[in-house]
């Protein structure tokens, strides 16, 4: 049985009025990597296609650099067909780049294989794999080195100036970053713009004040804020847009939870978790009941803030840093 399609035209007579996609002219992709944490030297792996001598070349055959691997996760009942999904996480990337390290001589070949060993040996770091489209938005990826540059000095893989590597390496965080970090701040009494939009919130000294954020996250995925809070504040709260919260309760004999001249950073990326202020403090202890760092989601969304102010004007700064799945 043929599958049901539209009927295609085998007249090759075009339209006047069809317009034509003409195809943008792009440059190549731009890739390089840091050794030592990011902070070593930038050796580009893509000098073949700029003419530079010598050099590094990523060979084609590069996976892993797209979708991160997934985990799905399902439970199956005895009464019911199929299973029922709880939930799904990225998993760790695993990247392949097979890369070409080419000299004019023997001398400049072994310089740049020991210049490329240093930035990939994760005794010293992790490495940091640059991607750049002809846009200019950086992308980049931290990731450990596993293995594939052992060498091999096979007529196929090596020569006297020349060897290829399939290097292997390991993102245990699997999403990309850009070098654009959203962040911005209002003062309460004044208004001032929140990731793009705050609708106005004017607290007067000791007076309670409810405000709706419109929270833009440019990312792929969740992105997760840290927030830094200068006192003086009786007390906070701040509700995600999926309901959870955080926040310091009224305090007993009406001091403030967070004094003049200390500024509290809530820290709620994964890994980090904290709630310290300026000097070390931890008010971890001090926040409300089952606390939730929360995330904003990628695209518009909205947090509400619920806060009393001291006897001065505080203030309160967000920082957020996109992820992306690819580059």
């Amino acid at each position: 049985m043929s599958i049901p399609a539209h009927a295609v035209s085998l007249d090759h007579t075009a339209p006047e009025d069809v317009v034509y996609p003409v195809p943008e002219r792009w440059q190549r992709t731009y890739v390089s990597i840091r050794g030592r944490n990011g902070e070593g030297e930038e050796i580009p792996l893509t000098g073949l296609r700029s003419g530079a001598w010598p050099g590094l070349a990523v060979q084609p055959g590069a996976t892993g650099l797209d979708l991160p691997p997934y985990a799905v996760h399902m439970d199956e009942s005895p009464n019911l067909d199929g299973s029922m999904v709880r939930g799904a996480r990225a998993s760790a990337r695993q990247v392949l780049l097979p890369l070409l390290v080419y000299g004019i001589d023997r001398q400049t070949m072994r310089k740049v294989k020991a210049k490329l060993a240093g930035a990939l040996n994760p005794q010293l770091g992790y490495s940091v794999l640059t991607f750049i489209e002809q846009d200019g938005e950086p992308r980049r990826l931290k990731c450990h080195y596993v293995g594939g540059m052992e060498g091999s000095e096979g007529t196929d893989t090596a020569g006297f100036t020349w060897i290829s590597y399939g290097i292997q390496l390991t993102a245990a965080d699997p999403f990309f970053y850009g070098d654009t970090t959203t962040a911005a701040s209002w003062s309460f009494g004044t208004e001032q713009p929140l990731l793009g939009q705050l609708l106005p919130i004017t607290l007067a000294k000791a007076t309670p004040s409810k405000g709706t954020l419109t929270i833009e996250n440019s990312g792929d995925i969740d992105a997760w804020p840290v927030w830094e809070i200068t006192g003086p504040l009786k007390r906070f709260k701040f509700t995600g847009p999926d309901g959870t919260s955080f926040g310091i309760p009224d305090q007993p004999g009406s001091i403030d939870a967070l004094p003049t001249g200390r500024t509290l950073t809530v820290d709620c990326r994964p890994g980090y978790k904290t709630v310290s202020d300026n000097t070390g403090k931890n008010y971890f202890p001090l926040l409300s009941a089952n606390p939730a760092l929360w995330s904003v989601p990628p695209g518009a969304s909205t947090a509400q803030a619920d806060l009393l102010a001291g006897s001065g004007t505080p203030t309160v700064k967000m920082t957020l840093h996109p992820r992306y799945l690819t580059y």
